[in-house]
Parts: structure tokens; C-alpha cells; sequence
């Protein structure tokens, strides 16, 4: 990786810090804040611009939720996400959580609704289950089948996910972190005296390294050791059939919805947003678009074809027709997960203590950032965290080649 121009914000700190973080996106953003607010000397670097759009922390919104379909262990953590998503907002002075409420919809037997039920029957978490009547009463935008159903979640919604980034950033280096910008790491050395790393022509030292590269895993934290796997997605925005205020937040909610696919085919799941103010159309995709599943970050296609938005548009038609209008835009994105689809956290096994790896949480990620970043801080500070992570830990991929 060669380096670029680089840039500064926060303090000018000489000579070593207690951690540096590499990467400013989603992740190390939020564990350079927390890091700093607990008086931490902090170096962030990150390869390209703050809050930038290369990776997987843009796209102007991300859902929130607690009723997990994926695994019932993340609960606790995301209880504890919606307490540091008020405070982030508090701390920045803009509202970034909105709780509009959260369908999952699919047959009963469906992972997306039964995991739902499983984790908020697990948890004692507010819900509702809504038949298809049940469903056209509350948000009548829907067309569903009679052998579906909904589990709505009202303390659901979604943050602003570049927002959020900025927020992190901001307060950082007002905690008083050096950040630096379009800085490439060259290379990144655990030795007994600390971590050593070469990055826009300099040679730095710290105590403790945080590796949270998204995408670009494999550059630093081993792609031996931590199997991140890369995926293009594809997001769209449609123009409503009906007038776009049908499908504000005060009269739809975020969703998931797991569609029928024959027996053998991959899972088939749609998800979206309400309208969000200035935007032209209405935020809509496939949840895991498995046409380009293994990618490299650094050239992946950018382009989006007609036929991707297409394909969401004729998976809309039956199920929210009032929506499946025009594409007027089009973005990319990377989800970037491990084989097991659960995140990469905690203390890298080889690294005597010295660094933590952050990885894997595309896909299903961003609405726990606050808490990654105090969980990071943690393990930084201390070594350990209250929170229970076991599940997450990089401990289980060692030995693998």
C-alpha cells in the first residue's frame, strides 16, 4: 500500500502514544473517542478521507434493532449500543438514532422471523406479531402473502452512518487524538518493546495497535489468521409510484423481508428505509447480493449496472408496489464478514496483549459502534471487558491456514 498525502486534526503529540488505531471508519472512529475521553495518547490513521464513501460505513442510513434474528448473544451489547447511541448524540448535539420501528417479515419458519421471536422471547423484548390483516392495518404500503408474517419492533430504526462516523471523529480530537488522514499503513510489527509501524514516510511507535481495516483486513491482521471474506453490494434509491411522504418516517419503518426462493437457493432478503429529507427516491437492497462475493478493495467495480437496480425493482413490484419506481440513484458498498458471519473482536492471540482486532462486522455491524468502541477501549486499557465477547474472539480462528 503506498502512501498519499497526509493530513493532521486534533493535537501534535511527539514520540510514542499509548495506541494507535488504524482505520477511522465505523469502528476505529468510535474506539479512537472512547480511547481519548479515558485519557489515552492516541494516534488515528486512516488511508483515505473522514467519513469517505470507499468502504462500508456510507449510504446515509443503517437499520438498528434489538430482537436479533441473527444470534440471540447479541443482545446484551446492543441494550448497552442504544444507551452510547444517545449519549454519542447528546455528546455531537444531533440526533443520530431514529426510532421509527423495525419490521422483520417472512414465513414463520424463516431465520429472519424465527431468530426474531427467538431473541425477543429470549430477551423479554418488546414486540409485536402482525398477520397479513394485522399488517395492512398498521403500514398498508405492504402487500403480504397469508403464509407470512411480521414481528415490528417499535424501539427500532436506524442511524446516519457517515454522521455517526464524523461525530466519532470530531470528538476524539477534541478529547485530544492526532488523526491523520489519506495515510497509508505500509507496515505493521509486534515486537516485545511495542508496536511498530510504518505510515506516511514515518516510523511510529505505541504501546497497543487497534486494527479496525474493514475491507482491507487482510493488509495488516493476516488474511491467514482472520479469513475476511470481501463482497460488493449495491444500494438503491427508487422514486415512489405514490408521492414520496407515503413512505416518511412517521408512516414506515426500516424492514427486512425474507422472500420465498426455492428449495436449495440461496436466501433472498430485501430490506429498506423510510424517505429520507432531500433525498430524491427511497433506500432500497438486497440484504448479501451474492453476484461479486469474493472482491479486492482496492479494485472492485464502482459501477452500478441497470440490471442490479432492476432486480430490487422486480423484487419489490409484489410486496411494496407503491415503491418499486424509477432508480434515480445508485451506490456501492463492501461487506466484509468472517465465514461464520459473527464479528472478529477482541485480543489477537499472537500479539502478547498488544493488539486488538476489530473486524468482520459488515453486513450487520454499524448499529453496534458505540459499543465496539468502548469494548476496544477496554481490552486497550485493561486487557478485558465486562461485556461478554467470547463468542466474537479471535481465538477462534487460530491455527488456521
Amino acid at each position: 500500500m503506498s502512501g498519499r498525502a497526509k493530513s493532521v486534526v486534533g493535537r501534535d503529540v511527539m514520540g510514542d502514544y499509548d495506541v494507535i488505531v488504524v482505520g477511522l471508519g465505523a469502528m476505529g472512529s468510535a474506539a479512537a473517542y472512547s480511547l481519548a475521553t479515558r485519557g489515552q495518547r492516541v494516534l488515528g490513521i486512516e488511508q483515505f478521507t473522514p467519513a469517505h464513501t470507499l468502504g462500508s460505513s456510507h449510504g446515509g442510513t443503517r437499520i438498528v434493532r434489538k430482537a436479533y434474528f441473527e444470534k440471540p448473544d447479541y443482545v446484551p451489547l446492543l441494550i448497552r449500543a442504544y444507551q452510547l447511541w444517545d449519549e454519542l448524540s447528546a455528546a455531537f448535539g444531533t440526533q443520530l438514532f431514529t426510532r421509527c420501528g423495525a419490521l422483520m417479515i417472512g414465513r414463520p419458519g424463516s431465520a429472519v422471523v424465527s431468530g426474531t421471536l427467538a431473541s425477543a422471547r429470549h430477551w423479554s423484548l418488546p414486540h409485536e406479531v402482525l398477520d397479513p390483516a394485522g399488517l395492512r392495518a398498521k403500514y398498508p404500503q405492504f402487500a403480504l402473502d397469508e403464509d407470512q408474517l411480521a414481528v415490528f419492533e417499535a424501539d427500532a430504526g436506524f442511524v446516519q452512518p457517515e454522521v455517526s462516523v464524523r461525530a466519532n471523529l470530531e470528538l476524539a480530537a477534541a478529547a485530544g487524538a492526532e488523526l491523520r488522514f489519506d495515510t497509508a499503513v505500509e507496515q505493521l510489527e509486534v515486537r516485545p518493546d511495542g508496536v511498530h509501524l510504518a505510515a506516511g514516510g514515518e516510523q511510529l511507535r505505541a504501546s497497543r495497535v487497534v486494527v479496525a481495516t474493514g475491507a482491507w483486513a487482510g493488509r495488516l491482521a493476516g488474511p491467514d489468521s482472520y479469513p475476511i471474506k470481501v463482497q460488493r453490494q449495491t444500494v438503491h434509491w427508487l422514486r415512489p409510484r405514490t408521492s414520496a411522504a407515503d413512505f416518511d418516517a412517521e408512516r414506515f419503518p426500516v424492514y427486512m423481508w425474507s422472500l420465498p426462493v426455492p428449495a436449495g437457493a440461496d436466501r433472498l432478503e430485501l430490506y429498506g428505509f423510510p424517505h429520507q429529507p432531500g433525498d430524491e427516491g427511497v433506500k432500497a437492497a438486497l440484504y448479501h447480493d451474492w453476484l461479486d462475493p469474493d472482491v479486492d478493495p482496492d479494485t472492485i467495480r464502482r459501477t452500478v449496472a441497470e440490471s442490479e437496480c432492476r432486480t430490487v425493482q422486480q423484487l419489490l413490484d409484489p410486496v411494496l408496489p407503491d415503491l418499486a419506481g424509477e432508480c434515480v440513484s445508485s451506490q456501492v458498498c463492501m461487506y466484509a464478514g468472517a465465514p461464520d458471519d459473527d464479528f472478529v473482536l477482541g485480543v489477537h492471540p499472537g500479539s502478547s496483549g498488544r493488539m486488538v482486532v476489530a473486524l468482520g462486522f459488515s453486513g450487520h455491524g454499524f448499529k453496534f459502534v458505540p459499543v465496539v468502541g468502548e469494548i476496544v477501549a477496554d481490552l486497550v486499557i485493561d486487557g478485558s471487558t465486562r461485556h461478554d465477547i467470547g463468542f466474537l474472539s479471535p481465538e477462534r480462528f487460530a491455527g488456521r491456514r
